[in-house]
C-alpha cells in the first residue's frame, strides 16, 4: 500500500469534503439576508449537481493534463468561489459562486480523481481498503470543519466563516503533488497499454446491467447525503435544540464515518462487496425509522448522527471497489466519476426538495419518509449486481 499517497489524498479530501459538508451551516444565515430558504436550498442543490458533473469531466481531463494540474485548478476555483460569496447578494451571484465555481473546484479534488490516482498503484484486492482510508479523510475533514465553521459563524458571523473555509481550500495546493504522486495517467499508462478513447472505456460498462444497478443505488445515496448535510441544521432548529448542536452533530457523523469506512474497507477483503453495500443501505432505513419515533433530545440527535456516520460515505469505497473489480483499475476515475454524477443528480433533489418541504409544510416529515423509501430501493437495486473479477480484453481473447 503506497501510504504516502493514501495519506496525502486523504488530506486533500479532508479539506474539500469538510468544506463542502459544512455549507449546510450557512443555509439559515444566507436565507436571513432576504434570499429565503428555498432559494438557498436550490443554490446548494445546483452545487451538488455541478460537484458530481465535474468529476467524470476532470477524470477525462486528468488523463490529458495530469492529476496534479487538475488538483491545482480545483483548489483555486474552490477558494475563489467561497471567498467572493460574502460580497454577493443576489440569487444569480450565489449560484455562480457556491453553485458553480466552488462546487466544480471541489469536484476536482474529490473522490474520482483521488481514488482513481491511487487505484492505478494498488492491486485490485486492496483498492477498496485504499479507497476506505482516503474516504476516511473526508470524514476527518467534516469532523474538523463543521464544528469549527459553526464556532466562527457564532463568534464572528457567516462571512468570516466563509472566508475561513476559503483559506483552508488553498491548503490543497501545498499537498497536491504528494496526493497524486508523479502523474502517470498520460505517460506510464500509455506505455503499458494501447491508447483507448473515452467511448471505448465506458461502452462495456454501459452495456452491463450491474453498472446501471450501481447508478440506481448511488442516486438514492446522493439524495440521502445531500438532504442531511443541507437540512440537518434546520431539523435541529425545528426540534428546539441549540444551534451549536448542528456543528457537533455533523462532527459526530464525520467521526463515526471514519469507523464505518475503515470497517467496510477491512470487511471488503473478506466479504462480497455487493452484500456489504446492501447492508449499508438497509442500515440507513433502520436508523431513520428509529429516529422518527424517538424523542427529539440531544442524546437522540447524537445517537442518530452516530448511526448515520457509520453508513455515511461507506458506499464510496464499496462502489469504487465494485467498479474496479468489474471493469479494471484503468476505468475507475472515469466510470466511478460517472456514478458520482448519478449520485449528485440524487443530491440535487435531496437538497432542493428539503427546502421546498420546509417552506410548504414547516417541517421535514415527508422528506424523512421519502429518504427511507429510497434507501430501501437502493438495497433492492444492489441485489442483482453480478460481482465478478475483471478480465482484460487481451486475457479474455487468449482464454477464448
Amino acid at each position: 500500500m503506497p501510504w504516502t499517497l493514501v495519506v496525502a489524498s486523504a488530506a486533500v479530501l479532508a479539506i474539500t469534503t469538510g468544506t463542502r459538508q459544512s455549507l449546510g451551516l450557512f443555509v439559515r444565515p444566507l436565507a436571513a439576508t432576504g434570499l429565503g430558504i428555498a432559494t438557498v436550498s436550490l443554490v446548494l442543490a445546483i452545487g451538488q449537481f455541478f460537484w458530481g458533473a465535474s468529476q467524470p469531466a476532470f477524470g477525462v481531463l486528468a488523463d490529458r493534463i495530469g492529476n496534479f494540474r487538475v488538483l491545482i485548478v480545483g483548489g483555486v476555483m474552490l477558494a475563489a468561489g467561497l471567498a467572493v460569496t460574502p460580497f454577493l447578494s443576489s440569487a444569480l451571484g450565489l449560484t455562480l459562486s457556491l453553485g458553480v465555481l466552488s462546487a466544480v473546484g471541489c469536484g476536482a479534488g474529490s473522490f474520482a480523481i483521488l481514488i482513481g490516482a491511487v487505484a492505478r498503484r494498488v492491486p485490485v484486492a486492496h483498492q477498496p481498503m485504499a479507497a476506505a482510508w482516503i474516504n476516511a479523510g473526508g470524514s476527518v475533514g467534516q469532523l474538523i470543519f463543521a464544528p469549527l465553521a459553526q464556532t466562527v459563524i457564532t463568534a464572528a458571523g457567516w462571512s468570516v466563516g466563509m472566508w475561513m473555509l476559503a483559506g483552508a481550500a488553498l491548503l490543497t495546493l501545498a499537498i497536491a503533488r504528494p496526493a497524486v504522486g508523479a502523474d502517470t495517467s498520460a505517460s506510464a499508462d500509455a506505455a503499458s497499454a494501447p491508447p483507448v478513447g473515452v467511448r471505448d472505456l465506458v461502452r462495456p460498462a454501459f452495456r452491463s446491467r450491474s453498472y446501471w444497478y450501481l447508478h440506481l443505488g448511488f442516486v438514492t445515496c446522493g439524495f440521502h447525503i445531500a438532504f442531511l448535510v443541507t437540512h440537518l441544521p434546520g431539523e435541529i432548529a425545528l426540534c428546539g435544540l441549540a444551534p451549536s448542536a448542528a456543528g457537533v452533530a455533523l462532527g459526530v457523523i464525520g467521526l463515526m464515518n471514519v469507523v464505518g469506512t475503515v470497517s467496510v474497507g477491512w470487511l471488503s477483503a473478506r466479504k462480497p462487496l455487493k452484500a456489504l453495500l446492501v447492508s449499508v443501505y438497509a442500515l440507513r432505513v433502520l436508523a431513520i425509522a428509529v429516529y422518527l419515533v424517538a424523542p427529539k433530545t440531544l442524546f437522540t440527535l447524537y445517537a442518530f448522527s452516530a448511526a448515520l456516520g457509520l453508513t455515511w460515505l461507506a458506499t464510496v469505497p464499496l462502489t469504487a471497489g465494485l467498479v474496479g473489480k468489474l471493469y479494471g483499475a484503468r476505468q475507475v476515475a472515469t466510470l466511478f466519476g460517472l456514478t458520482l454524477l448519478s449520485h449528485q443528480i440524487g443530491a440535487f433533489f435531496g437538497a432542493w426538495l428539503g427546502g421546498i418541504a420546509v417552506s410548504l409544510t414547516g417541517n421535514y416529515q415527508w422528506m424523512w419518509g421519502l429518504d427511507m423509501v429510497l434507501a430501501g430501493a437502493a438495497a433492492l437495486a444492489t441485489l442483482p449486481i453480478r460481482e465478478m473479477a475483471f478480465v482484460p480484453p487481451v486475457a479474455a481473447a487468449v482464454r477464448a
